[in-house]
């Protein structure tokens, strides 16, 4: 098959942004409603709907996201009708995180009803940072596309952070809290333990490569973090900032050490930590940047980061 005859539906935006990183750009012909970027995907046809309002508070958008998995309903709908007019060869989908995107299970019913094409289905499952790498390369095999100086430019920039902080000792890698979701708080995993410890950070509460855990308030209190970073899912740095003045109200929030030293940071988890694709290196960058400023200073702050 050729370049100019493959037709891509995206159903994921780290997907979207594995395709345009590796030149693929003009293949997609359709997207999922959370695909933003590049920006220039934005005009191709939208092929999910959410079954929920993601405008409403944090602790009301959990209740309806395990109220539909608990009736055995993806978060997520496909248009089969837009599937059926795209024809794609090829749909780009991910086993990972049910509420993170369409569910492969939806995938592949969607695809079984589609009468006038049956697409190929890739389904990326990304843990740590070398799966990201590997899901990359995977996508740039099956469209015949070379993976090798992508993969080497993004190892080379976690590279460069891991040798600027070759020369700290252990106790200047700051205790750090991530924030994944504010209402029930969660820890963000899977990569994130990864990332930090590769910014030189020491990651608390979550194990690389294992899902998001569940965080007690009394257990960050006690654990009382150098650094916490608010990263919640699907949020942008306006929502986080809203969300996360709901912790700064209780009121054990000031007797923080990360908050008495002013160490309290919020990111655009939508744009780089929730995403596992290319921009995982940006978000090792901002984690570099918020860390260490004294060692780097890669820009990201205003757009990628921003002091809480």
């Amino acid at each position: 098959m050729t370049n100019s005859s493959v037709r891509i539906v995206s159903l994921i935006p780290s997907g979207t942004e594995i395709l345009a990183t590796l030149g693929l750009t003009d293949a997609i012909v359709g997207r999922s409603h959370e695909c933003d970027y590049p920006p220039e995907i934005q005009n191709r046809p939208i092929c999910t709907q959410a079954r929920l309002d993601s405008n409403v508070p944090s602790n009301e958008i959990h209740g309806e996201v395990n109220n539909l998995l608990q009736s055995a309903l993806s978060i997520y709908q496909i248009k089969t009708d837009v599937l059926e007019q795209l024809q794609p060869t090829h749909i780009i989908t991910q086993d990972q995180c049910d509420v993170c995107a369409v569910s492969l299970e939806e995938v592949e019913k969607a695809v079984a009803s589609l009468t006038h094409s049956s697409p190929q289905i890739i389904s990326l499952h990304p843990n740590v940072l070398e799966d990201v790498w590997a899901d990359i390369e995977r996508v740039g095999n099956t469209f015949s596309v070379d993976s090798v100086k992508v993969i080497e430019n993004l190892e080379a920039r976690v590279k460069i952070c891991q040798t600027k902080i070759q020369g700290l000792s252990l106790n200047e890698f700051p205790k750090v809290a991530c924030i994944e979701w504010i209402d029930p708080l969660m820890t963000g995993a899977n990569w994130i333990p990864e990332l930090v410890n590769l910014a030189g950070g020491q990651s608390l509460f979550s194990v690389v490569g294992q899902p998001s855990p569940k965080l007690e308030w009394e257990t960050l209190i006690v654990s009382n973090p150098d650094v916490i970073v608010f990263m919640p899912c699907g949020f942008d740095l306006n929502r986080t900032r809203q969300e996360a003045q709901l912790l700064a109200q209780r009121p054990e929030w000031e007797k923080l050490h990360a908050v008495q030293c002013g160490r309290v940071y919020i990111t655009d988890g939508n744009a780089y930590f929730n995403r596992p694709g290319p921009r995982l290196a940006d978000s090792l960058e901002i984690l570099a940047d918020i860390l260490h400023p004294e060692i780097f200073d890669y820009g990201y702050k205003g757009t990628g980061w921003e002091p809480f």
